[in-house]
């Protein structure tokens, strides 16, 4: 079978788009999708220092490999931020690839810790918690998108940015749904050109195992080793059964994401107001106190 794009061999069958690609006419093409959402989504301006959230996964590090090349054409720099939750006998790896990969691409980077921001690793803060119902997902993820925020602007970065992708955005989606935070649906809209922070996901319409794809064709080393808490949460649940329909159904990941962004955007217009400052930190957030300063008086009570 022959790569539609050129006379190669064929690599990589897109399904939902019945696109056959060999293997560069398929970086290519992740490089041009990605290319039109940060075009489509406002999401990079001339002259800006784009921090890249890089975890030592294979959606950060392609994501580093492709707004690399990406800042060699473009007028725009990278320069990457990494968290070290403090999870022992697993952020180690990570940590060291991430050195490595940013060495060898020469991207200026930089490790923040829980511990030094917080005064708590995730590990500890699992000791803490008392009610078993909030996940280390919940306080993970609550945790490190305040780590990035300092780490962006201890980098002086004009943005954030992240690697989720297409598939993270539908189980988000999901979650904030069937946890009744309809509120965080509003913040789902790619366009953050407006907001105080921004942040951005350029790989927001790319499925998530053609990042995998993406990763092996340009021999992006990453992390294969699971996250020890990955399957406290229902994240993981919700990304079976929308692959389960995405193998019987092809493309309907895609035309989920296109109703979200239409339900995020409703929902964003709003809520807008309801935006406000954190008495505490400073930050944005719906409330009078922020999730991260409401979570970490709760485990440090005692």
């Amino acid at each position: 079978m022959k790569c539609g794009r050129c006379d190669n061999v064929a690599a990589y069958s897109r399904k939902y788009s019945g696109e056959n690609l060999c293997r560069n006419c398929f970086s290519d093409s992740i490089l041009q999708k990605t290319a039109r959402a940060i075009s489509k989504y406002n999401m990079i301006k001339s002259g800006d220092v784009v921090g890249v959230a890089v975890s030592g996964g294979k959606d950060s590090l392609s994501l580093l490999h492709v707004l690399k090349k990406m800042s060699e054409s473009h007028n725009f720099k990278i320069k990457a931020i990494t968290i070290d939750e403090g999870i022992s006998g697993y952020r180690d790896e990570a940590l060291e690839i991430v050195k490595n990969f940013c060495d060898n691409i020469g991207v200026e980077y930089k490790v923040f810790s829980y511990k030094e921001l917080f005064d708590i690793t995730l590990e500890e803060s699992l000791e803490l918690r008392e009610n078993e119902k909030i996940s280390s997902c919940s306080i993970c993820g609550t945790l490190r998108r305040r780590a990035i925020d300092f780490g962006g602007k201890d980098l002086g970065v004009d943005v954030i940015a992240t690697g989720h992708n297409l598939d993270d955005v539908l189980q988000t989606f999901v979650i904030n749904i069937i946890s009744g935070d309809t509120n965080k649906i509003g913040w789902m809209d790619p366009d953050t050109s407006s907001n105080k922070t921004r942040k951005i996901k350029p790989f927001c319409e790319i499925y998530e195992n053609e990042i995998v794809f993406y990763a092996f064709v340009n021999e992006i080393p990453f992390q294969s080793e699971q996250c020890p808490h990955m399957n406290e949460g229902i994240r993981t649940e919700i990304r079976e059964f929308l692959n389960s329909l995405e193998n019987k159904h092809s493309g309907i990941k895609n035309n989920m994401y296109k109703s979200i962004m239409r339900i995020s955007s409703v929902v964003k217009d709003s809520n807008y107001k309801q935006r406000k400052i954190c008495s505490k930190c400073g930050s944005e957030c719906t409330g009078d106190i922020c999730s991260v300063c409401s979570m970490l008086v709760n485990l440090k009570r005692d």
